[in-house]
């Protein structure tokens, strides 16, 4: 399948457009725009089934249950997320997700012993989650995340909708704050990841994600005690290089 990244010589005019017309909305509503009207069909959204994923996942499911959500299994989650993966997948009524891994032959001939985490952080995330998503990324040309602006500083300035690595990107909860996060789980009764009330306030992969301190942004649990702070799907000029990489394809789990 040939990728389908916007190939217009205009398409960063094109988020310049989206972000003149709405940037004034974000949350449900910039979610129902996109996935109705400017990019039905285009655009997937992507989650980890992390621990503030649920508010995104049902305003989607909200919009259409059927939208295409990628959720990227590294093979070295907690078993917790998985199990609450399920249990959104159930509740929320979501029938289109779509499971992407490393392919086992890359796997294993760039981490056989399973320890390429702990000595090469970057290449481990390129192997387990970038090239992944390149793949799953390839039909569409634009994704959602549910990155937030209070989550850290690197994350403060982030725009509710950006043009990168030749896609459009929505975060339609990058003006929320944590306060409203909590009202919607609570307003919407939603499910938490069962590792929140442990101290685990971003959750990824398991060798690579502790308890987040008091007062600490909430993702000063990723990586501590290193320089990184972004797994490498989010960073300009990823490239997405696919790499070989397969797709287990519809998983309806």
């Amino acid at each position: 399948m040939p990728d389908t990244s916007i190939a217009l010589d205009d398409a960063a005019f094109y988020a310049a457009d989206l972000t003149a017309r709405y940037g004034h909305i974000d949350g449900v509503d910039l979610l129902r725009v996109m996935l109705t009207q400017e990019l039905t069909g285009q655009i997937a959204l992507v989650s980890s089934f992390g621990a503030e994923s649920a508010v995104l996942l049902a305003m989607a499911a909200e919009i259409d249950p059927g939208a295409p959500v990628i959720f990227l299994d590294t093979g070295k989650l907690f078993g917790e997320t998985l199990t609450y993966r399920n249990k959104l997948i159930a509740t929320l009524g979501l029938t289109n997700i779509r499971t992407f891994k490393p392919d086992p032959a890359v796997e294993a001939e760039r981490d056989a012993k399973g320890a390429l985490w702990r000595d090469d952080p970057d290449a481990c995330c390129a192997l387990r989650k970038v090239e992944p998503l390149a793949r799953a990324l390839r039909p569409y040309a634009g994704w959602i995340t549910g990155r937030k602006r209070f989550q850290s500083a690197t994350r403060a300035a982030l725009p509710t909708i950006e043009f990168e690595d030749g896609r459009i990107k929505i975060n339609p909860l990058a003006n929320w704050t944590a306060q409203e996060i909590e009202a919607e789980f609570q307003r919407r009764s939603l499910p938490r990841h069962p590792l929140v009330a442990d101290g685990f306030l971003s959750i990824g992969c398991m060798p690579c994600t502790s308890r987040v301190e008091t007062g600490a942004d909430a993702r000063s649990g990723r990586w501590a005690g290193s320089a990184k702070v972004e797994c490498g799907i989010h960073l300009p000029g990823a490239r997405f290089s696919s790499s070989g990489l397969s797709a287990t394809g519809h998983d309806p789990a």
